[in-house]
């Protein structure tokens, strides 16, 4: 009994302290915390107490970073392998008005709400621009609401219902809904927001300051991987330490909305752009056509470099074999850039993210149950989901009697967009003998003669592509010929009317 009462007391204690600590932050904020005040224009000079002064970095004079990294989780949306831990980044503007721009995950809100207490710096927080709906960027938004009652919200229409399917709260009396270009003044500074739907929700925005050129672009430019006190990309050497886990972010993200991302980057051809601020990784303020080429390539469907990779799945080795020398006859032919995963082994993220990158992919698979080895057939059918395009292909096949994955190979091939199969299916028989060297040669030299466009293509099987249809809604691709007369969006229930050919 005493125990439960014991339990009880520091359950209400726990409670009294949480309470007390929403208090400080809408009524005292950092200063509560705070020895000595800050001089004009340092404003986290003399902040001895709270933790969080040690954790928000300063994007420009007046934009506070107070985003947290998280290096204990291990899969991203629980699918993901994340060894490297992610970055949730939230951004505070401090003029006339404040405005909080997203939030974080869930995992971290206790470290986020002492960067964004010592970022306001005892100021009441007067806007919340909510960029994208999804949980990781979204899961301290009903707290936020409770710490500073007086906050508006501003977000697009489809953003509102999705915040209340998840908090259950009716934001009605506090929001702003904002469309396509519309501005808002917070002193010198002036927000204006782009609709960015599909990419990759069909809620999304992206919020432009007018006045600095920063693009908050929600979750476009983003990375995998904790930041470790290197903030912006020009502290990190971004291409050998960032760019596989950005490239893998993208791809396996939002890689199925490249024509609503490539719809975005033109928007962004036409605005002054100075930075990049993502929900994940570094901050762009240096070299962005570098980034913004990478996502032209991702979104375009653009093979980023002529390089071959062989995905083999084998049981017994004798796949593995074949595969193996393969890989050895194109190096002999001339191809540097060869990569060799086994579809067992290696992550489906991972090769998801080396299809975008390279233009020819080898797949060599057994025969399992008179079909696809299943971890080949689940990477196949992935880039299906992707919506990979623009890739040429080439079979191995292994049966040790009834050989059949090299046929279904190529039936997957062929539902994707302007993919085409080089060169003959190999057949192997349990384990690769001497006649099956010089067939896997023959095929070598096809891949050899089409990467480095000496040759033509052979046994081309390509389908005419189809035509996409947009919606101005939503931003949902429809592809086929014409779009039906009774046809309704499946995102926001828009008719014919609603699509444009893009």
């Amino acid at each position: 009994m005493s125990r439960e009462i014991a339990r009880r007391d520091f359950l209400k204690a726990a409670a009294a302290g949480a309470a007390g600590l929403a208090a400080a932050s809408v009524l005292g904020g950092a200063a509560a915390f705070a020895e000595d005040a800050p001089e004009a224009g340092k404003p986290f000079e003399g902040k001895k107490k709270f933790a969080g002064v040690g954790s928000v970095r300063m994007v420009t004079d007046d934009i506070v970073y107070v985003g947290v990294s998280d290096r204990r989780i291990e899969l991203f949306e629980n699918v993901y392998p994340i060894p490297r831990g992610v970055a949730y980044n939230s951004y505070v503007l401090l003029d006339e008005k404040t405005v909080l721009i997203d939030t974080v995950d869930r995992s971290v809100t206790g470290q986020f709400f002492e960067n964004l207490t010592a970022a306001l710096d005892g100021r009441a927080l007067d806007y919340l621009v909510v960029n994208h709906m999804e949980p990781d960027h979204s899961s301290a938004i009903s707290e936020v609401l409770v710490r500073y009652p007086n906050a508006q919200v501003v977000c697009t229409k489809a953003a509102a219902a999705i915040l209340n399917q998840f908090f259950a709260c009716d934001i009605t009396d506090r929001a702003i809904l904002v469309g396509e270009g519309d501005t808002l003044r917070v002193g010198r500074h002036t927000l204006s927001f782009v609709m960015a739907p599909m990419v990759h929700w069909p809620e999304v925005m992206m919020t432009f300051d007018t006045e600095t050129g920063i693009l908050f672009s929600a979750d476009a430019f983003g990375s995998f991987g904790a930041l470790n006190g290197n903030l912006f990309a020009d502290e990190v050497d971004f291409e050998k330490d960032w760019l596989p886990d950005a490239r893998r972010y993208y791809c396996n993200i939002v890689g199925k909305y490249g024509p609503q991302v490539q719809a975005v980057l033109k928007k962004a051809a036409g605005v002054p752009i100075q930075m990049l601020c993502p929900t994940h990784g570094p901050v762009w303020r240096r070299d962005l056509s570098w980034i913004l080429e990478k996502y032209d390539l991702w979104s375009s469907y653009t093979p980023e470099e002529k390089a071959v990779m062989v995905v083999y799945g084998s049981v017994y080795g004798g796949t593995e074999s074949a595969a193996n020398a393969l890989a050895a006859q194109l190096s002999r032919g001339g191809v540097a850039d060869v990569a060799v995963y086994d579809v067992s082994k290696t992550h489906v993220s991972e090769l998801i993210a080396e299809a975008f990158r390279c233009s020819h992919i080898v797949l060599a698979s057994i025969t399992y149950n008179m079909g696809i080895f299943t971890p080949m057939k689940n990477f196949l059918l992935d880039l299906e989901a992707h919506n990979l395009q623009n890739r040429a292909f080439a079979i191995v096949e292994n049966g040790s009697w009834s050989p059949a994955s090299g046929r279904l190979m190529r039936e997957i091939v062929g539902r994707l967009t302007d993919c085409s199969i080089v060169g003959d299916t190999v057949t192997i028989r349990s384990s690769p003998g001497k006649g099956d060297s010089d067939a896997l040669q023959q095929l070598a030299d096809a891949v050899s003669a089409s990467l480095l466009d000496a040759g033509e293509v052979l046994d081309a099987e390509k389908a005419p592509a189809a035509k996409k249809w947009i919606c101005k809604v939503c931003g949902y691709v429809y592809e086929g010929d014409e779009v039906p007369e009774d046809y309704v969006c499946p995102i926001c229930g828009a008719g014919k009317a609603a699509f444009e050919e893009g």
